[in-house]
């Protein structure tokens, strides 16, 4: 059986998203902000093989460089990501996603009841019951979301 390679172009300077969970590359996309009509260079490569994943997703944005609470986001969706920063064809910075144990203000309850959807000053706040999968507890109403219930906030 003949190997195969997987060829994606370098790029100069901005981000690489790797290790994105199979299937959501483009949640992703949206969660930085990423539609059909950006300027610049986005390679999405999706189903690749991996052999700590077994399949996985990679995005590259040419020109970016990444915000926290951008990433703070893709660690929902994507806990085993992992971030390069690319300058000058070179990684100058590498780091793994992490899923904090409490999160704040990154996506809202599902429950409409809650209080932290109703006018008053309240800041969406998440315990993190499960990583795998997924499983979020709100500090205000109990409501448990799941893994399917975050791109949709996107």
């Amino acid at each position: 059986m003949a190997e195969r390679t997987l060829r994606v172009s370098k790029i100069k300077d901005g981000t690489v998203i790797d290790h994105i969970t199979a299937g959501h590359a483009l949640d992703v996309l949206k969660i930085v902000g990423i539609t059909d009509r950006v300027n610049g260079i986005v390679t999405v490569a999706m189903n690749v093989p991996s052999k700590t994943l077994g399949l996985k997703d990679m995005v590259k944005i040419e020109g970016r460089e990444l915000k926290s609470q951008e990433v703070d986001k893709i660690a929902l969706l994507a806990p085993h990501a992992s971030i390069n920063i690319i300058r000058n064809y070179k990684v100058v910075d590498k780091q793994l996603v992490r899923l904090p144990k409490v999160i704040r203000e990154t996506v809202k309850c599902a429950n409409p009841a809650c209080i932290s959807n109703s006018k008053e000053p309240v800041k969406p706040t998440f315990y993190v019951d499960k990583e795998e999968p997924l499983r979020l507890r709100c500090h205000y109403c109990g409501y448990i979301m799941e893994k399917q219930d975050i791109p949709k906030q996107f």
